[in-house]
């Protein structure tokens, strides 16, 4: 039986918490046997487009162990359109234990964008695909719990398993960590390609009138809205951490050795960016502070390009590194990690943590950082810092923007590309929201600023800023961000100062926590409420923050920034 979304029927042709606290309850719960289920044996299916490095794998790999025990699963299942890195397979095999783990890997599950096939073919796929998993799935012996389907990766995926699970009965949880209309327009004209024509159609795929699906969201800011609408049937769960203990002594050793072998043998102090390579960590401006703060040390990022789509943006700050001989290395864990240090390895071996991002859904090499006890120089946020505060956090090096004078850049040519980059990005928007987006910070205003945050320049100019010799630059804009001063000079003395875990953390980001919260999301009073939302009137609340000045980053609007 092929079970079709009306929703999708046109593609390819055929309450939770308290506003100001978070409740960190634990209960110790024995694991379930089919006799106590009702003679069932109970199935957790984890649904996400790939296994690549990244943070979505790493709440997978933390949290699964502790659902499936404080739940009573007998099975867990990984389905996925990827999952090439053995080892990481074989480690979430081991922290299973004794829970058996299925890895279920269908190529149409992944990034519509990486498949060949057309619209038609791969929908088809999905559809047995997901019958293929949910054979004999029931709401007695079965939970789905499927990762980023906001995003609209593939709109196949996320509208054709909330259908399935409607028809079977079968709880789904959705676990929204990022948005296709945050920042991530392209994907637009790619829903189009595929047979999403209105803004109704995306809403009515990604916030479904279904009786089984729940929501939950990583930061508050989300958690609220998805609140307004859905109340009880969505929840804020923030992402798990757990303060790991410190790798062994001789693997932060190898791991060191390592990095100066790829640096060129030299020993030389190394700052970390931990992530993929993507537009929004503002790799740039990550460069830029450790050239002023640490002139002889190296910035490397551990993941490789995460997309197509970055492939420019990787391209023109790689092209730029070689030219001035930045000492930058990107992506050194890109391709196979068999035979290379793990993260929490190289962030042991490394100075300091840099983490840069212009936008985050909540932000895990923040705790990451603090949980290896290393130093960390941080942007603060709006949409996750109150988060990390209510959970006790205090980040000594946390600033808002770098401020940069408009002499370090050429002012004219900027706002010119910025205004022609801007009327092209509105035009990928759907057309009912060009009208609505704001005007960036440099469009906005008509006479020359003193200085700008170097977030809102394009790639281009920040590459200028970076092109000055680093002394003129620290001279220029040591004056604007004075703090910088102070840390400067802890870096130079290495006195950079560390986030000290707080004890609320301790309990509020625990896995006992999280799995409570997420046992909740399916309990019975849950599944009984009244389903009354407008999914048009959901995705306006959103999109209405997402186009907001605040939120206009140059850096985001296409792939060719």
């Amino acid at each position: 039986m092929c079970l079709l979304s009306p929703a999708l029927s046109a593609l390819g042709g055929g309450e939770g918490e308290s506003k100001n606290s978070v409740r960190c309850t634990q209960k110790k719960v024995r694991r379930g046997t089919p006799s106590e289920n009702n003679g069932h044996t109970l199935k957790l299916v984890i649904v996400h487009y790939h296994l690549r490095p990244g943070g979505i794998r790493r709440i997978i790999e933390l949290a699964s162990g502790p659902i499936a025990r404080r739940m009573g699963f007998d099975s867990v299942t990984l389905a996925c359109g990827e999952a090439d890195d053995r080892r990481w397979n074989d480690e979430f095999r081991r922290l299973m234990k004794p829970v058996p783990v299925e890895f279920f890997v269908e190529p149409s599950l992944n990034y519509v964008s990486e498949q060949r096939s057309s619209p038609a073919k791969v929908r088809a796929a999905v559809v047995c695909a997901l019958n293929r998993l949910l054979d004999g799935a029931t709401k007695e012996n079965c939970v789905v719990w499927t990762h980023n389907p906001g995003i609209a990766r593939n709109l196949f995926l996320t509208g054709e398993l909330s259908a399935a699970c409607e028809a079977r009965g079968v709880p789904l949880v959705a676990h929204h960590h990022d948005w296709w209309f945050d920042n991530r327009w392209l994907r637009w004209p790619e829903m189009r390609r595929y047979g999403v024509r209105t803004l109704a159609a995306a809403a009515k795929i990604v916030f479904p009138r279904a009786k089984t699906l729940r929501y939950a969201a990583i930061n508050h800011a989300d958690s609220s809205v998805l609140r307004r609408h859905f109340h009880r049937r969505s929840a804020w769960l923030p992402n798990l951490t757990e303060r790991a203990q410190q790798p062994p002594a001789r693997r932060v050793i190898v791991a060191r050795r390592w990095l100066q072998t790829k640096l060129g043998g030299k020993p030389s102090p190394v700052w970390i960016l931990p992530c993929r390579l993507l537009r929004r960590k503002n790799v740039a401006e990550a460069l830029l502070l450790t050239r002023w703060l640490r002139p002889d040390a190296w910035l490397v990022t551990t993941g490789g390009v995460s997309s197509s789509d970055e492939q420019s943006y990787f391209k023109k700050l790689n092209a730029a590194a070689h030219q001035h001989h930045w000492r930058l290395r990107l992506g050194v864990l890109a391709g196979d990690e068999t035979h290379k240090p793990s993260v929490p390895e190289l962030i042991a071996a490394s100075e300091c943590v840099m983490l840069t991002s212009i936008q985050e859904g909540f932000g895990l090499p923040y705790l990451e950082a603090a949980a290896a006890e290393r130093p960390l120089i941080a942007r603060s946020l709006p949409n996750i810092a109150p988060d990390l505060g209510r959970f006790g956090f205090c980040f000594p090096q946390y600033y808002g923007e770098i401020l940069v004078p408009v002499e370090l850049f050429d002012w004219k040519s900027e706002r010119a590309r910025q205004a022609m980059r801007f009327n092209a990005w509105k035009r990928q928007l759907p057309a009912p929201l060009r009208k609505q987006a704001a005007a960036p910070a440099i469009l906005a205003r008509r006479d020359v600023p003193g200085a700008l945050p170097f977030s809102r320049l394009s790639l281009d100019a920040q590459l200028q800023v970076l092109s000055q010799p680093a002394l003129r630059s620290w001279e220029l804009c040591a004056p604007l961000n004075p703090f910088l001063k102070t840390w400067r000079q802890r870096a130079e003395s290495g006195r950079l100062q560390v986030t000290r875990w707080p004890a609320a953390a301790a309990h509020c980001l625990s896995a006992g926590a999280y799995a409570e919260h997420f046992s909740r999301l399916l309990s019975p009073a849950v599944s009984g409420l009244t389903i009354n939302h407008d999914a048009s009137e959901v995705q306006s609340d959103f999109i209405g923050k997402k186009l907001a000045a605040e939120n206009v980053y140059p850096l985001l609007w296409s792939s060719r920034t």
